[in-house]
């Protein structure tokens, strides 16, 4: 039997052990996936000997390229990592979120697009890197003076009305804190935004619950899991 696992913290949230856990079953795969929270990211390196790869999630994304042998050019260009591959020569580091962002995104005028992303973790990253190379002028939102674009507080009427789209990277609203969102002027959305939530669980976030109030075209978390966790798969399965 192979083992695959999800690694992060904390990780109650996930739902990617119930689809790896139905595609096993479907497709008669002899396989395990497990959850190993953990809030150092060095605490993997043990379990390395008996898995084929793992996903990484909330706050490993980063964290986790130092322990490295060989990075993927994307992911190398993104600053983030998702995805790891266990081979004979160390482990190989992907980012596979970016291939459901661009699925989640497909319908999306991205040229000329003005887009906020809310967030400079992992998941913002790999946001901004697909926002950019489909022709979007990005800014980056941080609860931090000085770490990206803007604060919250740079976030007025104005500025929300005149973007185009707005994509949640951050944790809020991620189960079990569902009634969370980011705070944002959510009275100058409009039918012309764009609200895309990386977050999956629950699939309808508060985030995109207000917007759609607004009028706003809505997109959850939900092809952004199932077309990066299929990436993975392809990823693990080709041969070393």
């Amino acid at each position: 039997m192979k083992h695959f696992a999800l690694i992060g913290y904390p990780l109650e949230h996930s739902l990617s052990a119930k689809y790896f856990a139905e595609k096993f079953l479907t497709e008669g795969i002899d396989a395990e996936y497990s959850l190993l929270p953990m809030e150092r990211v060095e605490d993997i390196l043990p379990h390395c000997a008996n898995l084929v790869g793992f996903n990484v999630t909330i706050p490993h994304k980063q964290t986790i390229i130092p322990l490295l042998a060989n990075i993927s050019e994307e992911a190398r260009a993104i600053g983030a990592v998702n995805c790891v591959k266990v081979t004979p020569n160390g482990l190989e580091g992907y980012n596979t979120d970016v291939v459901g962002i661009r699925k989640s995104l497909e319908g999306v005028e991205l040229k000329g697009a003005k887009a906020i992303v809310l967030g400079t973790g992992g998941a913002s990253k790999a946001v901004q890197y697909a926002l950019r190379e489909g022709g979007a002028e990005v800014a980056a939102v941080s609860r931090t003076q000085g770490a990206a674009d803007f604060t919250y507080e740079d976030l007025n009427e104005e500025r929300i009305a005149e973007c185009d789209i707005i994509v949640n990277a951050t944790p809020l609203g991620m189960f079990p804190n569902v009634d969370s969102a980011p705070a944002l002027p959510y009275s100058a959305i409009s039918s012309k935004h764009t609200l895309f939530d990386c977050v999956y669980n629950p699939r309808q976030t508060k985030f995109l619950q207000l917007g759609a109030e607004q009028g706003a075209r809505t997109i959850d978390g939900l092809t952004m899991l199932y077309a990066q966790a299929e990436k993975a798969w392809e990823i693990w399965e080709t041969e070393n």
